[in-house]
């Protein structure tokens, strides 16, 4: 069994390998964050409920970033397949940890914020991984009073790693957000926000289950500036059980009742009908595809073209 190293307080310790294949398994240099003696704390919530396939990544991919002031707190639903004992494997470099059924995502993101004693918070959902040295870069800028949140780069990842998409932000703005579905949007693991920034604008809002992370986005937006950095900081899994992939109609739909929320009444209905249009064109689509499957078969039995 080999070691890699992570930082937790002082002294380094190690973290097992296990003898897994990662994406990549060598954790930030030490020397790092010898650039300055007092980093801001930073508390990542992992939030999670039977996702044993990809957890272990996330972990790792927040441990090793040996990063020097890191709280992590990981809230699990009460999951019933390998996760917990994964979690355990971990538990020394964990600071809060707990495995109990929740009523959903934001429930338990919002359970893990409450623990947190960070400046610097963030989530990460445990089917999505930090990319090397995320870490320093976000506790490296400078963070304005005026500043609530910083993006950076995210990405769309099949399940062999490779960027399927990388959403292009062309503002970070509540004009932005209001107009997310297609215009506004960015990848929710690429944002860090302040302490203070959710003090005044969280909780998440639990009766959301897709666009919980939108609404804090625009609150935040309400009082205090985003910033942007051109540094990749996190990869999200496309696969057949995340609800952005699977629901994504849905999702769409909250989306434009929340806006109605905030009283932009013309860009929901504008989202809406788009929807309607896409969802008419598809089942013409499937018509036609019916129609002329019909009349091959017809001509292959017959002979004869059907009028």
């Amino acid at each position: 069994m080999s070691f890699t190293q992570v930082k937790s307080g002082d002294p380094y310790e190690v973290i097992p390998d296990y003898g897994r294949d990662w994406v990549w398994e060598k954790p930030s240099k030490k020397d790092l964050y010898a650039m300055q003696k007092d980093w801001p704390r930073i508390s990542v919530v992992i939030p999670s409920f039977n996702q044993g396939k990809f957890i272990e990544k996330t972990i790792r991919s927040v441990l090793l970033q040996n990063y020097p002031n890191l709280e992590l707190i990981l809230i699990d639903g009460g999951s019933t397949d390998q996760s917990i004992s994964i979690i355990r494997k971990y538990e020394p470099w964990i600071d809060f940890w707990v495995s109990e059924k929740d009523s959903g995502q934001a429930n338990a993101i919002n359970k893990g914020l409450d623990r947190a004693t960070g400046d610097v918070l963030y989530w990460i959902n445990s089917d999505d991984y930090l990319l090397p040295n995320a870490l320093f870069y976000i506790g490296s800028f400078n963070w304005e009073d005026d500043i609530g949140a910083i993006v950076g780069r995210g990405h769309k990842v099949d399940l062999n790693d490779q960027i399927r998409y990388t959403p292009k932000v062309p503002e970070l703005s509540y004009n932005a957000f209001v107009r997310w579905v297609g215009y506004g949007n960015f990848m929710q693991p690429a944002c860090f926000f302040s302490a203070k920034a959710w003090k005044e604008c969280g909780p998440l809002n639990e009766k959301l289950h897709f666009c919980l992370d939108v609404d804090l986005w625009i609150k935040i937006s309400q009082k205090y500036k985003f910033r942007k950095i051109e540094n990749d900081l996190a990869h999200a899994y496309i696969h057949s059980n995340a609800k952005t992939t699977a629901e994504k109609e849905k999702m769409k739909i909250e989306t434009a009742l929340l806006i109605t929320c905030y009283g932009e009444f013309e860009i929901a209905r504008d989202m809406l009908f788009k929807l309607a249009d896409e969802y008419q064109s598809l089942k013409r689509d499937r018509r036609n595809v019916f129609r002329n499957t019909l009349f091959k078969v017809f001509k292959r039995i017959t002979g004869r073209n059907l009028a």
